[in-house]
């Protein structure tokens, strides 16, 4: 798990993210995206859930770069909702989609290790985001030979997410968050701007989607709208975490 890690960023260009912050923390999103473009080319990827608000990346991204590869982990148990909204977002933006998944079907992992999302626990939970997520995603990069990649995090999703810079660098490649200031005010406005759509599960009082069984709308209890994930157990499911021995220990933490 640790060890593939080690794989990434050959040939990365050894950059100072201090003071790349401090010159692009006031620059637009565009601005960050293509400025990533110039530095990395086409060893720059976008990374996508398909999730209520992915329309706004999906658009601005491919505004800048058209056909940046989009990386798209399928767990193999997503909404209907959610595939026919990826079918849709792929065909009106034009997306250079690259579907992963996990060499581990569904049915074979249920018989192996059971279903890791009804146990309450949360090594289950990690151990199926591993299996399901985090090593497919590691393997697109690797394909892809990726140097950096964009992704739309925002600081008010999580604590982790809250101590993130724009420009950040996780498991041997660069990061590039060009929304991380963005509030949902911002995202409302971009998306009626440019005529996009939010998830379909939107309109049912989710707040943030993910797995069918993992996921539920918001509530007037929820404190959090992470809270209608991972059945409040965890805020991260892995991928936008550091995987290093030391830093993986914080997917057994419910405030990241």
């Amino acid at each position: 798990m640790k060890n593939a890690m080690l794989e990434f960023g050959v040939g990365l260009p050894d950059l100072d993210l201090k003071a790349l912050n401090q010159a692009h923390g006031e620059n637009s999103a565009q601005e960050i995206v293509q400025w990533g473009f110039e530095t990395f080319g086409q060893s720059m990827v976008l990374s996508t859930s398909f999730g209520i608000q992915s329309a706004v990346m999906l658009h601005l991204v491919t505004q800048v770069v058209p056909n940046i590869p989009v990386v798209w982990v399928d767990t193999g148990y997503l909404p209907a909702e959610t595939y026919r909204f990826a079918d849709q977002l792929t065909s009106r933006l034009q997306i250079n989609l690259k579907v992963y998944q996990s060499v581990i079907s569904p049915a074979r992992m249920e018989a192996l290790y059971g279903k890791l999302w009804e146990q309450q626990d949360v090594d289950a939970l990690n151990r199926y985001d591993y299996i399901r997520k985090v090593e497919p995603m590691q393997r697109a990069l690797r394909e892809l030979k990726a140097k950096a990649w964009l992704a739309g995090l925002r600081s008010g999703q999580t604590d982790h997410r809250k101590s993130l810079n724009r420009i950040e660098r996780q498991n041997g490649l660069y990061k590039l968050l060009p929304i991380l200031s963005w509030s949902s005010k911002n995202i409302y406005d971009y998306l009626m701007a440019n005529d996009l759509p939010y998830h379909p599960l939107f309109d049912q009082g989710y707040v943030t989607v993910g797995d069918w069984h993992s996921s539920r709308p918001l509530t007037a209890d929820d404190t959090h709208e992470r809270n209608t994930r991972f059945q409040g157990m965890k805020q991260e499911c892995g991928l936008h975490l550091p995987q290093t021995p030391e830093e993986a220990e914080s997917l057994n933490s419910s405030s990241l």
